[in-house]
């Protein structure tokens, strides 16, 4: 077994509004398979305080004061943490917030709660954040990413050129990772094995320069691949 299914899952904190941290915190500590390690009110305390401790998820605000989580998350994601590992990064966020959560995702980030979401939804974000290669989860992650889709202004869009790399194969399997599928759903729906579609989700990462699934299915959307409601 790996250390990401045997271990507690180590969460970090960063919102400058206390009551926030500490109903996030009461949730989470409720849970056998996860422990917060380090809450922060900025980004450049979560930075000082991430650097020595290590944690696999942070659950990260956009806007708070010293530095906002758009830096902090550039930061954490772009360079390996105490562990050796750059820890995921969850945005907590509003739905109004537009470019901001867009540039969030090509800052690193893996994910998105909004901050009313569901305690089961935060804690199936943070699971499936932590495994890495599942389904982009919470259902408000793509909803962002489709509302994304139509309101980002064209300079920003990635251009379809960069799809001319991916075979048709890669591209249908871009197509079902953006409509949310599992490897296990891929691989049932092109009737292939779930080793086979991990091999080609990694090279369509590869090929797109995507750290991972979230990123990946951006440039789906940029580049007109996968429209929203499709």
């Amino acid at each position: 077994m790996t250390t990401t299914e045997t271990a507690t899952i180590r969460v970090a904190l960063v919102d400058d509004q206390q009551l926030v941290r500490a109903g996030f915190a009461m949730v989470i500590g409720s849970q056998p398979d996860m422990d917060v390690v380090v809450e922060a009110g900025d980004g450049a305390q979560a930075l000082r305080l991430l650097g020595s401790h290590p944690v696999d998820v942070v659950l990260m605000d956009v806007r708070m004061p010293a530095m906002d989580g758009l830096a902090a998350t550039a930061e954490l994601t772009g360079a390996p943490g105490p562990a050796g590992v750059a820890p995921k990064v969850i945005i907590l966020t509003t739905f109004d917030l537009d470019e901001y959560v867009l540039q969030a995702i090509k800052a690193g980030a893996s994910g998105f709660l909004l901050k009313d979401a569901p305690p089961e939804e935060m804690l199936a974000a943070i699971r499936t954040v932590h495994r890495g290669d599942a389904v982009i989860a919470p259902s408000s992650t793509r909803r962002l990413i489709e509302h994304l889709a139509d309101v980002l202004p064209d300079e920003q869009r990635t251009p379809p050129a960069v799809l001319e790399s991916l075979t048709d194969r890669e591209r249908e399997v871009l197509v079902l990772m953006a409509r949310g599928r599992s490897n296990t759903e891929i691989a049932g729906e092109l009737f292939v094995a779930e080793a086979t579609v991990k091999t080609h989700v990694g090279r369509v990462l590869a090929k797109l320069g995507a750290r991972d699934r979230v990123q990946a299915v951006v440039v789906a959307y940029e580049t007109g691949l996968v429209t929203p409601g499709s």
